[in-house]
């Protein structure tokens, strides 16, 4: 992942895919912003909610599905109920078996990104729980490939 200021500076073009949620009145703690467990249920939420509507997947019947294998978080500014974030996705690797998301949320109506975090899913058989001797499958690569951030190439 980037450097603590490159993510500080991300926007929403940056990301090809934007999820809303509202949030609520129990995700705000005692010091009256969301607390920092909900940030990791939030970024869990849109990776699956991409993932089923984009790649095929059902998560009780698939015969691959997707293991969170490292997670972490890097917080900017906080956001508190009653405001509207706004999760922004994309891909920033994507290996044989595994993918390293990276997450952004951002406050609707707001210009700055609040948190960037990122999230390594290796995908595994349900089976067997280990990832297949052939990678992850066809479906899952190409719908992850389409929020894929491609390297800059520079022409020096």
């Amino acid at each position: 992942m980037s450097g603590h200021g490159t993510l500080k500076a991300r926007i929403r073009a940056d990301y090809p895919y934007i999820l809303e949620y509202r949030t609520r009145w129990s995700d705000n703690d005692m010091y009256d912003h969301m607390n920092n467990s909900i940030y990791n249920f939030l970024y869990d939420s849109v990776i699956n909610t991409y993932l089923m509507e984009h790649c095929d997947l059902h998560p009780s019947t698939s015969p691959q599905y997707g293991m969170v294998v490292h997670s972490h978080n890097n917080y900017f500014a906080s956001i508190s109920f009653p405001a509207c974030a706004e999760l922004a996705l994309r891909v920033n690797k994507i290996g044989k078996s595994s993918v390293t998301y990276e997450i952004a949320l951002f406050e609707k109506g707001v210009e700055g990104v609040k948190s960037v975090g990122e999230f390594i899913q290796v995908f595994v058989d349900r089976e067997t729980t280990r990832p297949n001797t052939n990678g992850m499958a066809n479906v899952l690569r190409q719908g992850l490939e389409r929020i894929q951030m491609k390297p800059c190439v520079s022409k020096i």
